[in-house]
């Protein structure tokens, strides 16, 4: 091999290993900077109206004759229903639960001498989305009283609920509102670290929570998620 072809191989090797070492340069300054990145929350929340009320009206009565019982449980249904049509449910609205019938003579414990045999529970739920006009209901409920009826409080089986059913047509603009809240803090964190802040390298859209404002307004209903973002920094 002559002289100028010796130096001409050499020049080619030199400059191929010049390029391979400004290609591993690159390679490794791309992977320091994608490894260089930030984790952030957003959060989003909204207060909204619940759009859906369940209400159990409960009444209780005593008696030793069953066929009794059973027709002042027909009177008292009828009476509720006619006055929950006329004050503005429908029908479609209502549904009586079949009664809930206690023979306290078949507790074998009790040795005291009872003055009636039965206990009956009667329930009958209000299912609508005008909450606003059931809620009116509840409050003037005593005005069942004028026709003999006591309502009682259903403890923890039978309880008033509101409930929010309309989430999906504000998820896309809470998600949206999170996604920002956490750039704005992403955008913070890479001021403060002399970065400017790159594209999204994984986004979690976190876990929708809806809860009541408070204790006395459960009607009014707080609408809560936090998402995860992970943005690139770039110098």
């Amino acid at each position: 091999m002559s002289k100028f072809k010796v130096i001409i191989a050499s020049l080619v090797i030199s400059i191929g290993l010049v390029g391979l070492g400004l290609c591993i340069r690159s390679g490794i300054n791309s992977i320091s900077q994608q490894s260089r990145m930030v984790s952030v929350r957003g959060l989003a929340e909204r207060e909204v109206k619940a759009n859906k009320v369940t209400w159990p009206i409960v009444y209780k009565l005593v008696g030793n004759d069953l066929k009794t019982l059973y027709d002042e449980i027909q009177r008292s249904n009828n009476t509720i229903i006619q006055y929950l049509t006329c004050s503005g449910i429908s029908d479609s609205e209502i549904s009586v639960n079949a009664p809930e019938i206690i023979d306290l003579s078949a507790d074998r414990y009790n040795t005291m001498k009872l003055p009636y045999r039965y206990n009956v529970t009667s329930v009958i739920v209000v299912v609508s989305e005008n909450v606003d006009m059931v809620r009116k209901l509840i409050t003037n409920q005593g005005e069942l009283l004028k026709e003999g009826i006591v309502i009682t409080d259903g403890g923890y089986q039978y309880q008033v609920q509101y409930d929010f059913t309309e989430l999906n047509h504000i998820k896309p603009e809470m998600i949206a509102e999170a996604t920002a809240n956490a750039r704005e803090a992403g955008n913070r964190f890479a001021k403060d670290s002399e970065s400017t802040l790159g594209k999204i390298k994984n986004a979690d859209q976190g876990q929708f929570t809806i809860s009541d404002r408070d204790p006395n307004t459960p009607y009014i209903k707080r609408i809560r998620v936090v998402t995860r973002i992970d943005f690139y920094l770039e110098d």
